[in-house]
């Protein structure tokens, strides 16, 4: 790559003090020369600025933050530009706006532009840019992209218009103008921002009046109050960029941050609510009513005889039916809380796959499960025809009456539709409200019913702060422009490095001898469930807290994929995060082995002499698609007698073309079989090779499948 220097020179500068300004790279020998230009091209700012009769509006509000020279500078941008109408318009809207107390005009000093404070700039300019390039067709089919600001924007196609819509309102009017540093998407409305918490944003829906009320009374309007956690430490030897090959995220400050200072994790809230229209379409007008309703849901659910809210029953804990609200055991109360997640997710977000056929198979189901308020209860989404339900009741869901790939239909029966959730995507501050079409509770049928199957959770599922944060799945693309360059090592995907007390369910016993990464997977080809992964290197010890689930006996699995990179660990499980209530689980599990290396022209696993297929010692797999009759179903009993099982058929490998349940790396281990009681569990993982700090430890998901299912006497567990 040339440079004119006696050109540019000018523009040269600009771009090292925008280097300054981001802060994205703190080791300057590492800076991406993928995208330092000639200058030849148009960047985002000659853009703008060469267009005075569209963008001159958004540009004095990017030049009152200094980001008209980052715009000029090297990287790789989107930028969502307001035309001049559009931001006039809003611009006008915030001054007339005299309905927040003690704050007339937003803040503004005056009318026009000129009354923007610096802080209205700020918000407005980076709400409309992103850390990477997002272009057209990744938008079109539904995504939430998290923004400068850290705020996100959600996609859909307008039905009339069948253009591209940013947030339901603000329409993509010229779309993909590739630039030098990116691109730009010309839109025709401001896109505007809720700063009221999650509980005030509520209170300004009428239709959900009686839900507000509710939230009132029982005062959990008044706690969801979080916005961020300030003690997260990021160590600065993990900032700085290891190699040029090796290039490393860290969520919470940035990658300049010095070592031992705080930084910041975002905090947020999910609520899944019922307007009143579907409250009165139920009998319920108003708060005396819906209190009544919890009642008689709740009111016997912890009993002792016929109960079925197991963690209150086993604690003794009494339901009470009084006025009382704000009790955390009030029927109302616990009603409420069974609607709140303790995390950000946006309707986009709900499910992680690709599409259907290509990494998962496109029988499997799509579903996730999410941990509420309600204490240890899960509720259960599941995609139908496209639309997201909760709490969906599919008899015999997980099972099989046939020696066969897919689960019989036969058998499965639907007892519950399950609820509908509208994509209205009402953002605030800090969460998410999403309408329902249906009475949302825990009763009998959830536990018994809905929850009562193999339950596969992927491994980011119940590490909340990822979801809340944009990290769950974030676009490689976003990783590698948030540390400062490119990825060269593990097929290209950014590494993120996860500081030990950013997630609550993780906790590290050995400080920096863990060190906790998180990838993506979104463009790499690994035989991964939901494509992402969670590593650690070093001599680790840290353990995660288990989803809840009811009572009941269950074998607890890892699932993971088995190679060269991988070390070896024992596994503990315990009732708290305290290593002196660890159990040791099994023998120390050896990742490392990987059944066959299939090789087609000398398959070395069959016996010359008989011609017989000889399974691996280890793990008992074979190639049961091409040496058995019976779909491998003596295989796979004969591989769960030594505690293993293949790989499920939800997903793909796709650089095999074949999905998990063929590929022999693609394992799942059953690490013990017990009674669980629904509260709270950790399982630990410390290597048994501390001197080998090169090794991987390496999670794809975990399964707790209930024993009517693993040990049925009619059925077989399906192979998904």
């Amino acid at each position: 790559m040339k440079y004119d220097f006696s050109k540019h020179i000018g523009k040269l500068f600009i771009v090292m003090a925008a280097l300054v300004m981001t802060g994205l790279n703190s080791c300057k020998e590492d800076i991406d020369e993928s995208n330092l230009y000639t200058f030849t091209g148009e960047t985002i700012e000659d853009y703008i600025v060469n267009r005075p009769e569209q963008f001159s509006n958004f540009n004095y509000i990017l030049k009152r933050i200094g980001y008209d020279q980052i715009l000029s500078a090297y990287g790789t941008y989107t930028c969502f530009a307001p035309t001049n109408d559009a931001v006039t318009a809003y611009v006008d809207s915030l001054y007339d706006d005299m309905s927040k107390d003690g704050l007339p005009h937003n803040g503004m000093t005056g009318p026009g532009l000129e009354g923007l404070t610096d802080s209205l700039c700020n918000d407005i300019a980076l709400f409309h840019l992103l850390y990477s390039e997002v272009m057209g067709v990744d938008m079109n089919s539904g995504m939430t992209i998290s923004t400068m600001l850290g705020r996100d924007i959600n996609t859909s196609i307008d039905p009339e218009s069948k253009r591209l819509v940013l947030n339901d309102y603000s329409q993509i009017v010229s779309m993909d103008n590739e630039l030098e540093n990116g691109v730009l998407h010309e839109i025709d409305h401001v896109l505007t921002r809720s700063n009221n918490l999650i509980a005030g944003e509520l209170s300004k829906h009428e239709e959900f009046t009686i839900f507000n009320q509710a939230l009132v009374a029982t005062t959990l309007a008044d706690s969801l109050s979080a916005l961020e956690r300030r003690d997260v430490i990021i160590p600065q030897k993990y900032n700085c960029n290891k190699s040029k090959d090796k290039r490393i995220y860290t969520p919470g400050r940035g990658n300049n941050a010095v070592e031992g200072d705080p930084g910041t994790c975002k905090l947020g809230y999910t609520i899944f609510a019922e307007t009143d229209e579907v409250l009165k379409a139920n009998g319920i007008n108003n708060l005396d009513d819906l209190a009544a309703f919890a009642a008689k849901v709740y009111g016997n659910c912890a009993k002792q005889d016929g109960g079925w809210y197991d963690y209150f029953r086993n604690h003794g804990i009494e339901v009470s039916t009084g006025t009382d609200y704000s009790n955390p055991y009030n029927a109302l109360n616990m009603f409420m809380r069974y609607h709140i997640l303790e995390y950000m997710v946006s309707y986009d977000n709900f499910f992680f796959t690709d599409k259907e056929g290509v990494s998962n198979h496109a029988s499997a189901p799509i579903y996730e499960y999410m941990e509420t308020m309600l204490p240890y209860t899960l509720m259960k989404l599941s995609r139908i025809n496209g639309v997201p339900r909760i709490n969906r009741w599919v008899t015999n869901s997980t099972l099989t009456d046939r020696e066969a790939d897919l689960a019989s239909p036969a058998i499965a029966t639907v007892m519950k539709e399950g609820i509908l959730v509208n994509k209205d995507n009402i953002q605030s501050l800090n969460g998410y409200i999403h309408p329902i079409n249906g009475m949302l509770v825990y009763d009998y049928d959830v536990p018994h019913g809905t929850l009562n199957e193999r339950m596969r959770f992927d491994i980011t599922s119940f590490l909340h702060e990822m979801m809340t944060n944009g990290l769950r799945r974030m676009n490689p693309k976003d990783v590698k422009a948030r540390a400062g360059g490119t990825f060269d090592t593990f097929g290209g995907d950014g590494n993120m490095r996860i500081p030990e007390n950013f997630c609550k369910n993780i906790r590290v016993y050995n400080g920096d001898n863990s060190e906790i990464y998180y990838l993506g997977g979104q463009d790499v080809p690994w035989c991964n469930y939901q494509r992402d992964e969670l590593n650690c290197n070093g001599a680790y010890d840290f353990a995660l807290r288990l989803p809840p689930l009811p009572d009941g006996t269950y074998e607890l699995r890892l699932g993971f994929t088995a190679n060269e990179l991988r070390g070896m660990m024992q596994c503990y499980l315990g009732r708290t995060s305290a290593i002196t209530s660890m159990k040791a689980l099994d023998i120390p599990l050896d990742m490392r082995h990987k059944p066959y290396n299939l090789n087609e022209t000398n398959p070395s696993y069959v016996d010359e002499k008989t011609g017989t297929v000889i399974p691996d010692e280890v793990t008992g797999w074979l190639p049961y698609y091409r040496y058995t009759e019976d779909n491998g179903i003596e295989s796979d009993a004969n591989m769960r007698s030594l505690g293993w099982m293949r790989g499920p058929m939800a997903y793909y490998y796709i650089g095999q073309s074949k999905n998990s349940r063929r590929y022999p790396g693609c394992l799942r281990r059953i690490l013990v079989k017990q009674q669980f009681e629904q509260g709270e569990y950790w399982i630990r993982f410390k290597t048994v090779l501390p001197d080998n700090t090169s090794s991987e430890f390496y999670l794809d998901y975990i399964e707790l499948c209930p024993e009517n299912v693993y040990n049925n006497p009619m059925y077989l567990e399906d192979m998904f």
